[in-house]
């Protein structure tokens, strides 16, 4: 990611510093026993920084191998400290040959994995320094190198997968908005000329009667379906699905959908489950109230639940009639309705009145 460039830009700098640091050390303390070892070990050192700061500049680079390479160099100089400091091992005011510069691999395992990485990476190097003061003749054992490793480790770590994530976040809105902008510029197209087309479509088919009118009524659905997918809004979040979306699909020109302005979210069984549920009772709608009937479905959400209602103007349900059709074996409103719906904890109200009409409610807790 992009947002990755300035902690490797600094680790780089950090790098340089800490190599620049080692060298000075080297140069001011005369007590080595094998100085020419020392000035190797620091020649390793320039050589990586310089390798290092080329491979981690390359995105593609910037994997564990070149990570545990980094960890492994690092080490290797670490420990080759005792055999360049001799006798003078452990005295005080002397530091390890490669003093802060082994803590660069800790810094860049935490920017690429993050703070576990980062604080595993910490480990291993403070498991070498706490060795080397171990092994050190009469020598007290600090741990505050140590304890600084693990600091940087997990805070730069930490800060950096917050970073990446803020950038994901970022770059799924510039998404988003392309993708809005996008859908404007066809629902305009669209409307310019399908849409038309299909209106058009619809009044002359209403007109001519007969079969141009089934043509007509096709053209209206289309036109209402096309018109809900160039105006939906974004994605819902993974895993759940906007009610509003499935219950669109049922308009027509007998069946007006009625949704809240804000997304209705459920999960995405739920959803398909009440979306069914509404389908069905649609469906009760055509069979039994004629063609000519209509229907209006009214979603809302409110007090932790969600609430669908589906009236038709039809000449409602006789009294006794859903009993005789559940004895009867025909189960349409017991399972495709009622069943669905309590699967999920939900319940279902239908109120019928002679030659007024029936009211479907669906209410299921979110």
């Amino acid at each position: 990611m992009a947002i990755e460039g300035p902690f490797w830009r600094a680790i780089a700098v950090f790098r340089v510093a800490s190599l620049v640091y080692a060298a000075v050390l080297m140069f001011q303390y005369r007590g080595y026993e094998e100085p020419v070892l020392g000035w190797l070990v620091i020649g390793v050192m320039a050589l990586w920084t310089a390798g290092a700061t080329f491979a981690y500049s390359v995105a593609a680079l910037r994997r564990w191998p070149l990570l545990a390479m980094d960890l492994l160099v690092a080490m290797a100089c670490l420990l080759a400290s005792p055999y360049v400091e001799g006798a003078s091992q452990g005295a005080a005011g002397i530091m390890p040959v490669p003093a802060t510069w082994v803590a660069a691999p800790v810094l860049a395992w935490a920017v690429h994995g993050g703070r576990r990485a980062g604080a595993v990476a910490a480990a291993v190097v403070a498991a070498g320094d706490l060795w080397l003061r171990v092994r050190a003749p009469d020598v007290p054992i600090l741990i505050n190198g140590a304890v600084l490793l693990f600091l940087s480790g997990v805070v730069v770590g930490h800060v950096a997968r917050l970073a990446k994530q803020a950038e994901a976040r970022m770059q799924r809105a510039i998404e988003m908005e392309a993708a809005q902008r996008e859908r404007e510029r066809l629902a305009r197209d669209i409307h310019d000329s399908v849409l038309q087309v299909l209106a058009l479509v619809q009044r002359r088919g209403r007109q001519l009667g007969g079969e141009a009118a089934e043509l007509g009524r096709l053209a209206g659905e289309q036109e209402a379906a096309l018109r809900e997918l160039v105006s939906a809004g974004p994605a819902p979040p993974e895993g759940t699905t906007d009610l509003r979306t499935l219950l669109a699909r049922h308009r027509s020109p007998e069946v007006t959908i009625s949704t809240p302005a804000t997304p209705v979210l459920l999960p995405a069984e739920a959803a398909g489950a009440v979306a069914a549920a509404v389908g069905a009772a649609l469906d009760n709608v055509r069979a039994h109230c004629g063609p000519g009937a209509r229907a209006w479905v009214l979603a809302e959400s409110d007090d932790g639940a969600v609430t669908v209602g589906v009236r038709d103007d039809g000449p409602g349900i006789p009294d006794g009639r859903l009993a005789e059709a559940h004895a009867a074996g025909r189960m349409g409103v017991a399972r495709s309705i009622r069943g669905r719906i309590a699967d999920l904890g939900g319940t279902v109200s239908i109120v019928s009145v002679p030659g007024q009409g029936t009211e479907v409610e669906i209410r299921l807790p979110v």
